[in-house]
């Protein structure tokens, strides 16, 4: 007699395609080299089924929230076999996403998983207090600082958890931590993201109000409690730190490493003490020892960047060209804020460097957008002369080196220097001005108007472009002086048949202001702040199909 088979269930590919479709959920799969992600499974409630089943990695991030795309260029770029893809992602037409992944083969492909935040459920809460996990939070509080406001992070550390460990075990010291954490989820709601960051470290992100926000955490905290017959007192060492949203929003990240800094200094003072982050707690020597290590290798690794920022015409909405900024990406601090990393490269001696660096990658850039995009025109990238680089040796052949090589046209690659470095020696800048011109370059002058002697000068300076100071721009609709110093700088530029660049175009009312006074184009946050290659190539994209940038209607 034939022995009877046991029935077994065959997972087929249908098979799981159909699992994954019924929890909206779906798998991918990046491969850089080929310039392709690839989807299976319930692509269309998730926001991407216009791009299933594969697309190249600009299309992806196109179809993000513009806020969240450099999130969706992190999970493109190439990293160590075994490193994790986190990322909370918004797509437009979907709700919020998580993705999560790793690198294989040596970094040469990722793959993971892709669902709805709610299917996720629970799933970046911490176990022990139902509050928001250290990543959970940080994710948070990127959306958060992504509203331009006033804000206060604020960690709070519990006093002398180890003691409460040994007097009361870990399972007691357990329910004081689950007590805390329900005493800040009461005191705060989800806007402020309650979040356990550490063992014994609690974490909130408030607008700055009238009462301080430190105060109100304390408030939660330190209140009696009772834990297996035992009355407890906790106290807890408050650090903050204040930070701006919006566009220039600080990295979460980083935010939290000064935040805890703060905190180190409050536990120094004392049980129950406060402190707020300031530039003092970076003066440790050996903070700053390894942060000129970590500038001086960040220039080798290739770890600074340049950003650009969108130029448009105003006359016809189109984008005219770039100003690249330089960024730092940092392997643990994220994204260090220029303010932090300038001052240092100058003291360094390392702004020369990161000039020919900025230059020599921003026209790079360039030249392969005009090739990608012949419909863009005369595509131009504006790449700073810093304080004194105009004075220093082969400057002029490392410039037309750099032309030569990329093969830009004539004035694509246009300089910007800046009033000061023009007044110390202005018969000798006029020479050196007057050389990059030849060699292909245009010229800006930078900042102009706040300067003393400019109009002495100007005419004899082979100038394309003046750049009108953003103060001015930005108090135009209010000051009635300040749209009089626009108007007059608009009309100096006609008479010299120089083109007029006003920052800080913050909407579209200064945006109409400054069209009415007859300037050629407008550059700030009401078109897009300094953006990645790949999200900036995706702006020129969407600028070239719709016919124009997008403007917002109000002030971020």
């Amino acid at each position: 007699m034939t022995p009877t088979r046991s029935r077994t269930l065959a997972w087929d590919a249908t098979t799981a395609i159909e699992a994954l479709a019924a929890a909206d959920t779906a798998l991918w799969i990046w491969t850089p080299s080929e310039d392709t992600l690839r989807f299976t499974g319930a692509t269309r409630p998730l926001g991407l089924g216009p791009l299933a089943p594969e697309c190249s990695g600009a299309a992806f991030v196109a179809i993000t929230l513009p806020q969240d795309r450099s999130l969706a260029e992190s999970i493109l770029t190439p990293r160590e076999e075994g490193s994790e893809i986190a990322v909370r992602l918004r797509m437009r037409g979907s709700e919020t996403c998580l993705w999560r992944g790793v690198w294989l083969e040596d970094g040469l492909r990722a793959a993971g998983m892709v669902a709805l935040e709610t299917k996720f459920g629970g799933a970046e809460k911490d176990a022990l207090t139902g509050l928001l996990d250290r990543r959970a939070f940080l994710a948070r509080a990127s959306d958060i600082l992504a509203v331009p406001g006033d804000y206060d992070v604020v960690v709070a550390d519990v006093d002398r958890l180890r003691r409460l460990n040994e007097a009361l075990g870990h399972e007691r010291t357990d329910l004081v931590l689950s007590a805390l954490g329900s005493r800040l989820a009461a005191a705060f709601s989800d806007d402020a993201a309650p979040a356990r960051v550490g063992e014994d470290e609690f974490a909130v992100i408030l607008q700055r109000g009238i009462t301080h926000s430190s105060d109100r955490v304390r408030d939660a905290l330190e209140q009696p409690l009772r834990v297996a017959g035992f009355d407890i007192y906790p106290t807890v060492s408050i650090g903050s730190v204040a930070c701006e949203g919006g566009a220039d929003a600080p990295d979460p990240a980083e935010l939290l490493r000064r935040v805890e800094l703060a905190v180190g200094q409050a536990k120094g003072a004392g049980r129950g003490g406060a402190a707020a982050y300031g530039r003092a707690l970076e003066s440790d020597s050996l903070s700053r020892l390894a942060l000129e290590a970590d500038l001086r290798n960040a220039f080798v690794r290739g770890e600074i960047e340049p950003f650009f920022q969108p130029i448009v015409n105003l006359n016809t909405g189109a984008v005219a060209g770039f100003e690249a900024l330089a960024r730092w990406r940092h392997p643990k601090r994220g994204l260090v804020p220029p303010d932090e990393f300038l001052g240092l490269t100058d003291e360094m001696g390392l702004m020369n460097d990161l000039g020919l660096m900025m230059m020599t990658q921003s026209a790079r850039q360039l030249a392969e957008w005009l090739q990608r995009h012949p419909l863009a025109g005369k595509l131009f990238c504006s790449v700073n002369l810093s304080v004194g680089e105009i004075e220093r040796p082969n400057l002029v052949e490392d410039v037309q080196r750099v032309i030569q090589e990329t093969g830009l046209p004539k004035g694509a690659l246009k300089l910007e220097v800046t009033e000061g470095d023009i007044m110390r020696d202005t018969a000798r800048a006029a020479v050196i001005l007057q050389q990059l011109k030849d060699v292909g370059a245009s010229l800006a002058l930078d900042d102009f108007g706040t300067g003393f002697s400019s109009l002495s000068y100007l005419a004899r300076l082979p100038f394309d472009t003046l750049k009108i100071d953003r103060y001015f721009v930005l108090t135009m609709d209010k000051d009635e002086g300040s749209a009089k110093i626009v108007k007059s700088v608009v009309n100096l530029g006609r008479d010299l048949n120089l083109e007029v660049v006003a920052e800080g175009v913050e909407n579209a009312g200064l945006a109409k202001l400054l069209l009415d006074a007859s300037c050629h184009y407008g550059q700030g946050f009401g078109y897009a702040p300094a953006l990645p290659a790949q999200e900036a190539e995706v702006y020129l994209n969407e600028s070239l199909s719709d016919g124009s940038a997008p403007l917002k209607q109000r002030s971020a």
